[in-house]
């Protein structure tokens, strides 16, 4: 959530922000009326309190048509506190509703507009010219099932559509993936972490998971309890309600976990393979920061996502994303996009988001530094969403005759191999 102080003191801050989300600007006029109403109702109750207290040493004192006279005030002001403390409460809860509903600030530089109105900020590798080479590309669901790599017939049997079974060179593919994206984390700082799968309404909702998003979770109704789409929402909940010493920031976690997603609104869309499915494995970086020092990590998060796309050889282009097309935590969000050769175009692979004081805000994690008590910065990068780059290697790396050369830094995960080669039928 926003600091509120911001609101009252700069409205058309956030009006501003609102407009280029594509949100309710109105949203920000009732906030700031349900604002007022909880601090006057507060400045109400707490006069009222000072005052029967005051009476409360003046009753024993007094005497005769005094004393009952004083009696009656208490009487009058008992009834008068209960309703002040109720319209406090009152205020109080539905200031807070609001203010859940509002995203974070847009960053100034974030480009206004919807989905297509992003901007391209580099482009890295070669796409290759597979005409020149002398054949067709395959899709990634060909070459999955002729490395006998990939199964969606099975998966969608077993657990519907949008659900697939990696298998043979494929399961291995994933290990192989994992663990170099660990490594490569953990060579940067970065504390390796295996979260939970099910979180609390708390830590989902901390997140920002809970408005716009909510159509796309998974909820188990008989736990209350939610599936994860990403580990940034245990992880972001990992020092929910802690205060953090500032000698220890920043704090870098490298989360590996399932994550599921319902893939609300969808239909129709990549239907075939594994590029949009229901469950599938990350690994996903996550920093604490102060506050000051979140553009800076920002940048980092994405250079380490660059690093390992490159380490990948996989032609891509980094996206700065649209202010209509942020989720409600992020302030700015730079994909890489990697190039998709049988859709001839870029298709996102990693992300990061710079979340500003918005998440810790929710979750109640603060940093001190000194004496001063203050929340601090989170952010979040995508470094391998398992089935997607999966896709990314299988469709830039074949062969011609259906096999795929192995990238590098893979290799010393998967034997030393080179080329995944066709299985017999």
């Amino acid at each position: 959530m926003i600091d509120l102080r911001l609101l009252r003191e700069d409205p058309d801050r956030v009006r501003a922000s609102q407009r280029a989300r594509g949100e309710d600007v109105a949203l920000v006029d009732s906030l700031l009326s349900a604002d007022e109403r909880r601090r006057s109702s507060g400045v109400r109750f707490d006069e009222l309190r000072a005052e029967q207290k005051q009476l409360g040493k003046l009753i024993p004192k007094a005497t005769g048509d005094e004393k009952a006279e004083l009696l009656k005030r208490a009487s009058q002001l008992a009834a008068d506190v209960k309703a002040a403390d109720a319209e406090r409460d009152a205020a109080d809860a539905e200031t807070q509703e609001l203010l859940l509903q509002l995203g974070n600030l847009v960053h100034p530089d974030v480009p206004v507009g919807g989905e297509e109105d992003f901007a391209t900020l580099e482009t890295h590798g070669t796409i290759r010219d597979f005409g020149a080479e002398g054949f067709e590309p395959k899709d990634h669901l060909e070459l999955g099932q002729l490395l006998g790599a990939i199964d969606v017939e099975r998966g969608a049997k077993v657990s519907g559509s949008r659900f697939y079974f990696l298998t043979g060179v494929g399961a291995l593919l994933e290990l192989a993936l994992v663990n170099a994206a660990i490594a490569q984390a953990t060579a940067a700082g970065f504390t390796p972490m295996l979260t939970p799968a099910l979180v609390r309404p708390q830590s989902m909702a901390g997140t920002g998971f809970l408005g716009q998003a909510a159509q796309d979770v998974y909820h188990l109704d008989k736990d209350d309890l939610y599936l994860v789409g990403t580990s940034e929402v245990p992880l972001a909940a990992y020092h929910m309600d802690e205060i953090i010493d500032a000698d220890r920031l920043p704090l870098r976690y490298a989360g590996f976990s399932p994550c599921f997603r319902r893939e609300a609104g969808s239909h129709g869309k990549d239907t075939r393979g594994i590029f949009r499915v229901h469950q599938f494995d990350k690994v996903e970086m996550f920093s604490y920061v102060a506050p000051e020092d979140s553009q800076a990590e920002h940048q980092r998060l994405l250079d380490w996502e660059k690093q390992w796309l490159t380490s990948l050889e996989l032609p891509f282009r980094v996206i700065d994303v649209a202010s209509a097309d942020l989720g409600a935590s992020a302030a700015r969000k730079f994909d890489c996009e990697a190039w998709i050769p049988t859709q001839g175009k870029y298709r996102e692979l990693t992300s990061t988001s710079d979340c500003t004081e918005f998440q810790s805000r929710r979750l109640s994690i603060r940093v001190r530094d000194g004496k001063q008590v203050k929340p601090l910065a989170t952010l979040n990068g995508t470094l391998c969403a398992v089935p997607r780059t999966i896709v990314a290697i299988l469709e830039n790396h074949q062969q011609a005759d259906g096999s795929v050369r192995v990238p590098e830094v893979l290799r010393p995960y998967l034997g030393g191999r080179e080329v995944l080669e066709p299985v017999a039928k």
